[in-house]
């Protein structure tokens, strides 16, 4: 059903006024739906520059230029760099955008990647930075570019990771830069891949799992030419001997170092003049939140503005829920349009970040809130908590290589690995000590660097450890926050413990809200995969002081900005706008007139159908009389075959066709054609219906201006998470698949969270796992006080989600009630057991009629007589967990027995 079903029908005079409107926008609507053409051109080329030191040699990088069409004067421009082992076309989403917003947009293929010549230095000053300075030349002299002086074109820098590295150092070895946008990128490499994590000046462990994946990603290229030796691939021949001498001992000469050192903004920091904004990723064991903040203390230092954002992606997240990266975009936009274009206002310093706020229905990946504060607290916070921790010292083992080793984080997986690990024990019993605290009095949300006190005696004088802080829930199950653990290497260590000096373990920086009742474990370990361990055996011996400190942020919600990237479509929607007022405004004054009746003994009952009947004027009756109730909290499914008489039900409850006697209650009020009362009902009757010119989420503003309802009564975020189409909701629908266009139209229904939901057939088009969370959805939404009517042939589905069911056969009621009333007592259950065999055993011995395996841990039980109570202690006593036990009677039979199977009629009515 679409935004229009609900509005009443006009007077002649109002129709003819509204007609008025409706051809202007129609001549709109008809010029929008011609088919997308590009708001900019793009051409390729190959650049010579300057490269190596003092520009001694040349190089041929593979680039793309993108210019906004129809521009009257000259353009600014952005250099858009690609991450490690990307290309040109690893940016081209991101420079269509920004070329659509009136940017010249200049993408490269850095030198040692796919068509452009060159080896890898690793963003060296003398060879990646100053190949982007050569075509910072190159804008210069092109013609289209705006310029501030001969040779100094108006640029912004923006790129992530191996880009974003590149930004920084390009902006402190070039002051033509007029702004730069980092993300996801580093300070230090010698602090990166020999991370130190304790106040001591130990050299860091070696991170072997990054390390590794950085040089198999750059050590070969079936683009290149025969590689004259295999072991670098494309790598220059001393960051190929840095990587060798430090993976095989682990330890880092001074060569390797200096020439980490070299590849990383950290010495130039005061050298950047244009204003910065630093985009951190928080599910990142790459560069985690600790690089940002360097960078962010080093730029400010040298008075350059400069401003922070995290976001719940990373290395290890990707590009982050959708809400995350509509903030990000919003925040690049700004900075760029105020420091390049020269227009907006000057963006405010404050710190934004944002959480996890749950999954989004349909399976589509986490949701996050976002948050800001007034300035960037840096990794401390604006507060602190202390935890207490319990426990004594405790000794660990290091086995031989570090084999086998913990497994907290892989590359590239972080903060998923506790799902793709469900089940499997990370740390290895012997190697790790555990501290805990009692369950939290309060929530606490955590938004900084832990940190923690941690003592150690070793044999060798020498240890590395893992520390690690796990939430606990109620259950015991923990989590480890985005993979993030740190690394520690001690030297000069005594043999007791009772002699250890206690040094101070500084966490990866987390944002995560630890609830109330939750628990905080630290976890001291031996050995993690994602690190090199010492090769030797040794058992240490361990202990934390009591206090943990977490630091914590109260930062403001704030609303997910959404860029418009087309003027036009702006300027559509507003013709719209105006178009849906002026209905609007006939609707209510049509309205004030119309009287509802109202039955106040069911006032506060979501729906009552009273003797529901409708015969159409050739003598079809296709409902002869149908009653029944949905009360708060429950979930109905309206069930019946083909013809039974369901979706005239559902579209006489709707107000969409009249019954020929008795009468539908929506709280208390009988419906008819824009009836007030439907402000409180959210349906899709009948299919999706919008407007196909329009994107997915410019028609959930569009349906939601024309209830004329208040802007934030909408609910917008719950409804996008609701409709799982990440980017797609910003395409036109128009492009959408079937089961796009059923996705957003329940997320349109669920606008405004109405407390009666009525929902025919809503898992049509979806596949098994979006289903599956449909089921959850709609089990959720009938908590605080709501209800839903679902009409759906998927019986599978109503016995797993509705709480009760009214099935429908030949437009009478055949039976209605709690479902599991309706599907009844069954001689057989279904059991699912932690022991099989020995629950078999278990049955057979207490005289049941049979037992049929289920699955790897489900028994199908027939009774034969005994009480399920009985079955279920007898397995309790012999010590066999039970986890679930249903009748194996499913509603399809009971369906069935009341309806017949031969009862489907050639059409539902």
């Amino acid at each position: 059903m679409s935004w229009s079903s609900r509005l009443p029908r006009l007077t002649r005079s109002r129709v003819i006024a509204g007609a008025v409107v409706l051809v202007l926008v129609a001549g709109l609507v008809g010029w929008a739906a011609w088919p997308e053409s590009r708001d900019w051109t793009s051409e390729d080329q190959m650049i010579t520059v300057p490269t190596g030191p003092g520009g001694s040699g040349s190089v041929s990088l593979d680039t793309r230029l993108y210019l906004p069409k129809d521009h009257d004067d000259k353009v600014p421009a952005v250099l858009l760099a690609h991450g490690f082992g990307g290309t040109k076309e690893s940016v081209s989403d991101d420079a269509e955008s920004l070329a659509g917003r009136g940017y010249a947009v200049l993408t490269w293929t850095a030198q040692g990647f796919g068509r452009s010549g060159g080896q890898i230095h690793l963003d060296s000053p003398d060879y990646e930075v100053r190949d982007a300075q050569g075509l910072l030349d190159w804008l210069a002299a092109r013609k289209e570019i705006r310029t501030d002086a001969t040779g100094d074109p108006r640029v912004g820098v923006v790129g992530g990771s191996y880009g974003g590295a590149l930004a920084l150092m390009l902006a402190a070895q070039d002051p033509r830069v007029d702004a730069i946008v980092p993300s996801i990128t580093w300070n230090d490499l010698s602090n990166v891949f020999l991370q130190q994590s304790a106040s001591t000046e130990a050299t860091g462990v070696f991170k072997k799992g990054w390390a590794g994946v950085f040089f198999g990603n750059g050590g070969s290229d079936a683009s290149s030419e025969a590689l004259a030796n295999p072991a670098c691939g494309r790598f220059a021949a001393d960051i190929c001997a840095a990587y060798l001498q430090v993976a095989t001992t682990g330890v880092p000469d001074q060569k390797t170092l200096d020439l980490l050192r070299k590849s990383s903004p950290a010495p130039v920091l005061s050298k950047i003049k244009a204003p910065t904004l630093l985009v951190q990723g928080e599910v990142d064991t790459l560069f985690p939140l600790s690089e940002a903040d360097a960078n962010a203390k080093g730029i400010a230092a040298a008075g350059t503005p400069v401003r922070v954002a995290w976001f719940t992606g990373g290395h290890d997240g990707g590009a982050g829920p959708q809400t995350d990266q509509d903030r990000v975009k919003f925040l690049t936009v700004q900075w760029l349009d105020h420091y390049v274009k020269g227009e907006g206002d000057k963006p405010s310093d404050s710190f934004t970040y944002s959480r996890v706020a749950g999954f989004s229905a349909l399976d589509r990946g986490l949701v996050t809130n976002g948050y800001s504060t007034d300035a960037y607290p840096g990794l401390g916070g604006t507060g602190s908590t202390q935890i207490s921790l319990q426990g004594s010292a405790q000794p660990i083992a290091n086995p031989p290589n570090g084999n086998p080793g913990a497994l907290s984080s892989l590359p590239g997986t972080g903060g998923r690995l506790s799902t793709l690990l469900a089940g499997v024990a990370a740390d290895i019993p012997g190697q790790f000590a555990a501290f805990d605290s009692g369950p939290l009095p309060e929530a606490v949300d955590v938004a900084g660097a832990p940190a923690v006190r941690l003592r150690a005696a070793s044999p060798t004088g020498e240890a590395t450890l893992f520390v690690k802080l796990y939430d606990v829930d109620q259950q015991g199950a923990e989590t480890l926050s985005a993979g993030l653990i740190a690394p520690v290497r001690l030297t000069g260590l005594p043999s007791s413990i009772s002699e250890a000096e206690p040094v101070t373990v500084t966490l990866p920086a987390i944002v995560r809200q630890i609830d109330k009742g939750h628990s905080v474990r630290v976890v001291v370990a031996t050995t993690d995969q994602a690190f090199l361990s010492p090769t030797e055996p040794a058992t240490y011996t361990v202990a934390v002081e009591p206090a943990l400190t977490l630091p914590t942020v109260v930062g403001e919600p704030i609303a997910n900005p959404q860029t418009v990237w087309r003027y036009v479509l702006a300027g559509l929607l507003l013709a719209i706008a105006l178009g849906l007022a002026v209905v609007l405004l006939m609707r209510r004054r049509r309205l004030r007139r119309q009287h509802t009746p109202t039955e106040l003994e069911y006032a506060d009952t979501p729906l009552v159908v009273k003797g529901l009947r409708k015969a159409y004027g050739d003598g079809f009756v296709a409902v002869e009389e149908i009653s029944f109730t949905v009360e708060r909290g429950q979930v109905v499914g309206l069930l019946g075959p083909n013809g039974a008489g369901k979706t005239t039900t559902l579209r006489v409850l709707m107000g969409l066709t009249m019954p020929t006697a008795g009468e539908a209650l929506v709280f208390g009020h009988r419906l008819v054609p824009g009836s007030p009362v439907l402000s409180r009902v959210g349906a899709l009757v009948e299919g999706p219906g919008f407007m196909p010119h329009m994107t997915g989420w410019e028609n959930l503003q569009a349906y939601w201006k024309a209830t004329g309802r208040p802007v934030e009564d909408a609910h917008f975020d719950e409804a996008l998470a609701i409709a799982g189409l990440g980017d797609s909701v910003h395409r036109r629908t128009r492009k959408y698949s079937h089961g796009m266009r059923q996705r957003l139209a329940i997320a349109q229904a669920m606008l405004g969270l109405p407390e009666l939901l009525v929902l025919d057939e809503p898992t049509d088009g979806l596949d098994p796992p979006q289903i599956a969370e449909m089921r959850r959805v709609l089990k959720r939404y009938a908590t605080d006080g709501r209800a839903v009517l679902v009409s759906s042939h998927l019986l599978a589905e109503v016995e797993q989600t509705c709480t009760h069911a009214v099935v429908v056969n030949k437009g009478r009621i055949v039976a209605s009630g709690p479902v599991e009333d309706i599907v009844g007592e069954s001689p057989s259950v279904q059991i699912e057991v932690s022991d099989v065999p020995a629950a078999s055993r278990v049955l057979s011995d207490l005289g049941v009629r049979s037992v049929t395996p289920d699955g790897p841990s489900g028994l199908i039980v027939d009774v034969n007589g005994t009480p399920r109570s009985e079955v279920i202690a007898s397995l309790v006593r012999a010590g066999v967990d039970v986890d679930r036990v249903v009748p194996r009677r499913r509603l399809e039979d009971a369906f069935l027995a009341l309806v017949g199977e031969s009862s489907a009629g050639s059409g539902d009515r």
